[in-house]
């Protein structure tokens, strides 16, 4: 019988749980044994009986979680405990911890998990196939971030969203301008049609087009080829040319917008400065920029991750964990896709680690005292060549 920890987050401002009680009964009916630290899903809105209701063992001592449990659940993997994980934790050898590690923020840590025969998967790193849609928690995650941007902005913005019929006259709606089409952007367009938004999306890929006007949004359009989207059905690195075509066609657009929601990323790498200083000073005083590629360095110029700032009238969000504000409902969808890699691990009551299977050797980052992942590989390098 395979053990699994759920351990309690203990990163600052981090409500989520890796697991929840819905998805405790379906790993033990799978054959799992689950013990749940004490109190970790209390700030996400679930009760310690409701885990106890679905099988799970509820454990107080946190040495005892480390020495029974052999797969560890942790949504924020960097902080486990009071300190860099590697420094506090005594974890076993070979056991295999899965939750998000942002392994290129903290791309040092990754050397010492695989020095210490620590198999961790990253779930940031789950590979874009159909297969692993289920599974895909970074996409899970921007929808969340995409929907609550929207709602932040409407909160903080000195408009009404939606068009109004007033004695006073008729109001019109918020213009509404989102730069990324990717799963957040989606979000975004779709929250701010509901709001009553009039919305318009500009991306670098053409194929998204369709997408966007069946949410009801007007698509800007940018002469690019197909090539501005990789073959992991993520967003392309373009030249700095392109970049500043790009940042023309946005600024032509800045003056009559309300609202920006940009979710603009690079996987692995720093977001694209799209929006200047002087692009901000064009927008309306009391309008609002909600950026979503904050933790990544920005779309904005003038974004401050993690906190929100004023800049020549501009109300501009550089919110990094804005799923974690929607705790309940962010965890549930967390918990199903790590369930759905554990369904996919599972054999005969046994985690088997294989590597041939696309999934596996997508997500894995380090197994058998070795990084494996590409992604991470390639970024230690580059680490290594500017050091």
């Amino acid at each position: 019988m395979i053990t699994i920890s759920v351990l309690k987050e203990t990163a600052e401002n981090e409500h989520r749980v890796a697991l929840v009680p819905e998805s405790v009964g379906r790993l033990i009916k799978k054959g799992f044994r689950v013990l749940v630290q004490q109190g970790a899903g209390t700030t996400a809105g679930f009760r310690t009986m409701e885990y106890e209701d679905a099988g799970a063992e509820i454990v107080s001592d946190y040495d005892k979680l480390l020495q029974d449990g052999e797969v560890f659940l942790k949504v924020q993997c960097v902080c486990l405990q009071d300190g860099m994980m590697q420094i506090v934790d005594p974890f076993k050898e070979n056991s295999v911890i899965i939750g998000f590690f942002n392994p290129f923020k903290n791309i040092n840590n990754v050397e010492e998990l695989a020095q210490k025969n620590m198999t961790t998967f990253s779930m940031e790193l789950v590979p874009r196939v159909s297969r692993a849609q289920k599974m895909d928690a970074l996409s899970a995650m921007s929808s969340a971030a995409g929907y609550k941007a929207v709602v932040l902005a409407a909160s903080s913005l000195n408009k009404f969203f939606p068009m109004m019929m007033t004695a006073a006259g008729t109001i019109s709606p918020a213009r509404v301008l989102v730069i990324g089409a990717g799963v957040a952007g989606l979000q975004a367009i779709a929250t701010a049609k509901r709001l009553g938004a009039k919305v318009k999306a500009f991306d670098t890929r053409p194929i998204v087009q369709e997408q966007v006007e069946s949410l009801g949004a007007e698509f800007v359009s940018l002469d690019v080829s197909e090539e501005a989207e990789t073959a992991g059905g993520y967003a392309e690195e373009l030249s700095d040319d392109f970049y500043r075509h790009e940042q023309i066609v946005i600024a032509q657009q800045l003056a009559e917008t309300d609202v920006v929601i940009s979710t603009a990323q690079i996987f692995g790498k720093r977001a694209p400065l799209l929006i200047t200083e002087e692009m901000v000073k064009t927008m309306r005083y009391g309008s609002v920029i909600v950026d979503l590629a904050a933790e990544q360095g920005g779309n904005c110029e003038m974004t401050v991750a993690g906190k929100t700032v004023e800049r020549y009238g501009v109300n501009i969000h550089g919110s990094t964990d804005l799923p974690g504000t929607l705790s309940y409902h962010s965890s549930e969808m967390f918990s199903r896709n790590v369930t759905a890699l554990l369904m996919e691990m599972v054999e005969e009551e046994n985690i088997k680690i294989d590597l041939e299977d696309d999934i596996i050797s997508g997500t894995i980052m380090t197994h058998e005292g070795k990084i494996l992942n590409e992604h991470v590989i390639n970024l230690l390098k580059q680490a290594g060549e500017t050091q």
